[in-house]
């Protein structure tokens, strides 16, 4: 019993002393609980965002009780431009568009969030199914004024893998590169490998070069994969100028390598490499709508968002294979992640260290 006490408080011990594994068994997951916290906390942001084209008599005509109650659900935005509320619905900037057609409410939704398009309609049919119902009683039984009529901004062809897919390509991306060079980089220096290298005649721009093009060439099969395997598989349809994929795809890996390179440059160890690699890369793909939408979450944590490069990648991605936008589209977005590349990449240089001290 006193050797299992010994041993016991030993390996405690060892334990809190290990700053390591006290970070990733205690404060890793602490963060996974704000981060859900924030992003499923919809009490700064529970409205849902409505375009209303022209004249809509459901809304005008809702006593007040139900014009309040209508107010508390959706954030309205007047227009008489239906075509520049269908863009806002297709680029995800408004939950849907609505317009009267006679006595028939007509709700255009996107299907890049499905939760939420369900939610948009169900809401709006009960508004609806309310009114007539008000409408029945005050006019002894006559049949329903309004009707319900959903159509979605997209190709309706398009299934829900179409929208999955850029997310989850562009975590698999950042993971893949991020970790290939944090890995390879603390390797080779535990292993005096970088050091040989630096005294061989190979420049050391050959070997950056190197590891470069093999991250790229890596991200350039995934793609292939994902892509072959999606429209085998799940009935993938690549649609609009989706090749713009490709150098955003590029980009993208350039961003990575370098919090790789960060992350090698940083750490003692490989193992301690990857997992500040994880460390960086799992709570993007959270914050970046690489897994599900991040529509509903609080403004501050779509503001944080929008300083990851994965926000930039998905998006651009989603915007090119999914809602039919132009090459130019892409542009700005590899504009960033190349930035973030340069600027993450000079800082891991004047950090590296070509031996494991």
């Amino acid at each position: 019993m006193n050797a299992f006490k010994t041993i016991s408080v030993a390996i405690a011990k060892g334990f809190v002393r290990d700053r390591t594994s006290v970070f990733f068994a205690v404060i890793f997951p602490l963060m996974f609980l704000v981060l859900f916290g924030g992003v499923l906390d919809l009490d700064e942001n529970s409205r849902l965002d409505l375009v209303v084209v022209g004249e809509v008599a459901l809304i005008e005509q809702m006593p007040p009780a139900a014009k309040a109650a209508f107010d508390d659900t959706f954030a309205t935005t007047q227009t008489d431009d239906l075509g520049g509320a269908l863009e806002q619905v297709r680029d995800g900037d408004a939950s849907a568009a609505v317009e009267m057609q006679a006595g028939t409410l007509v709700a255009h939704y996107t299907q890049t969030d499905q939760v939420q398009a369900a939610i948009t309609q169900g809401t709006l049919r009960s508004f609806v199914d309310a009114a007539n119902v008000a409408q029945s009683v005050a006019q002894s039984g006559r049949p329903p004024r309004f009707d319900l009529e959903t159509e979605q901004v997209e190709d309706e062809s398009l299934e829900a893998i179409q929208f999955v897919t850029p997310g989850l390509l562009g975590w698999a991306i950042a993971m893949s590169a991020s970790f290939g060079v944090a890995s390879t980089l603390q390797g080779w220096r535990t292993s005096k490998l970088l050091r040989r290298l630096q005294l061989s005649p190979a420049p050391t721009g050959s070997v950056v070069a190197a590891r470069v093009v093999t991250s790229i060439g890596i991200a350039l099969v995934q793609m292939l994969i994902f892509i072959g395997l999606g429209i085998a598989a799940f009935g993938l349809q690549l649609t609009g100028s989706w090749w713009m994929a490709v150098p955003l795809l590029v980009c993208g890996t350039l961003s990575f390598i370098a919090i790789g390179m960060l992350a090698g440059a940083l750490a003692k160890t490989e193992e301690g490499a990857v997992n500040m690699a994880n460390f960086i890369v799992l709570p993007m793909a959270f914050l970046s709508g690489s897994f599900f939408p991040l529509d509903a979450a609080p403004g501050w944590l779509q503001a944080i968002s929008q300083a990851l490069p994965l926000r930039h990648l998905n998006d651009a991605m989603l915007d090119v294979m999914v809602r039919g936008q132009g090459p130019a589209t892409a542009l700005v977005p590899m504009a960033i992640l190349l930035g973030f590349a340069l600027v993450v990449g000079v800082v891991a240089a004047r950090l590296f260290q070509w031996d494991a001290d």
